[in-house]
Parts: C-alpha cells; sequence; structure tokens
C-alpha cells in the first residue's frame, strides 16, 4: 500500500532517465536558495544551481551531484529536466578536485578575458561533485 507522504519523482537527462520512483522529500539548489520539497508543495517552476541532490525515501537516503537544469513542481509529483546529474560511483574525485582547483585559479587570476561566470559556475559543479562523495 503506498504511503500518502509521496510523491512521484523523476529526474531526466538528454542521455538516460536517471531516476524514477517514490520520494518523502527532495532538496537540491535553485537560483533562488535551497528548497525542499514534500507532497503537496504549492506549484511552481524553478531553475537548479550546481549542489548536491538530496532524495529521501521511505527506506533511507540519497544523493547526487545536480549541475543544472529546471523542475516543475506539482501537487504529487516533481519532474528534474537536468544538463547533468551523477551519483557518487560515477564521480571521480580526483578529476572533481583538479577542475575545482583550476576553477578557483581562474577566479583568483582574473584577467580581462575570465569568463566569471564560468568560472564560478565550473567551482560550483566541482563542489557539487566533491561534497556527493562519501
Amino acid at each position: 500500500m503506498e504511503n500518502n507522504r509521496n510523491f512521484k519523482l523523476r529526474i531526466i537527462t538528454p542521455e538516460r532517465t536517471f531516476y524514477e520512483g517514490e520520494a518523502v522529500m527532495v532538496e537540491f539548489n535553485t537560483t533562488e536558495g535551497e528548497i525542499g520539497i514534500y507532497k503537496e508543495h504549492v506549484p511552481t517552476t524553478v531553475i537548479v544551481k550546481p549542489g548536491v541532490l538530496t532524495i529521501t525515501m521511505e527506506d533511507g537516503v540519497r544523493h547526487a551531484a545536480l549541475h543544472a537544469g529546471f523542475v516543475e513542481i506539482l501537487k504529487d509529483s516533481v519532474t528534474i529536466l537536468a544538463e547533468l546529474v551523477e551519483w557518487p560511483d560515477e564521480i571521480d574525485r580526483r578529476r572533481a578536485e583538479a577542475a575545482k582547483e583550476r576553477a578557483e585559479e581562474r577566479i583568483r587570476t582574473k584577467t580581462p578575458e575570465t569568463d566569471m561566470l564560468r568560472a564560478e559556475t565550473a567551482l560550483q559543479r566541482a563542489m557539487a561533485r566533491i561534497h556527493t562523495l562519501p
């Protein structure tokens, strides 16, 4: 029997259906700040900001690195259309740490040619990967 606290969660990338199932809560970063969604949330659409995605289910919690996308929130379902989402076992720690160092260096040694938005986004993505790892 389905628990009435659950809602349907779908996470889709251009390459795959990353996750499809029931959730009690989902948490992630948006351009407006951190958000936690339960069933019966006010319907809305939000823009994802890179960070850790936390999926709380009846039987546990899973984390993933969520990089960019849009989220449609309805009363009984949440759909995340993401450019990229990664489970911890899909993340290479050394590559993530190297990307973090490169982004920090670009920010630190800023020149007129430095695309600061791109450098800051690269840093946020690297940090999301690192914080997702156990």
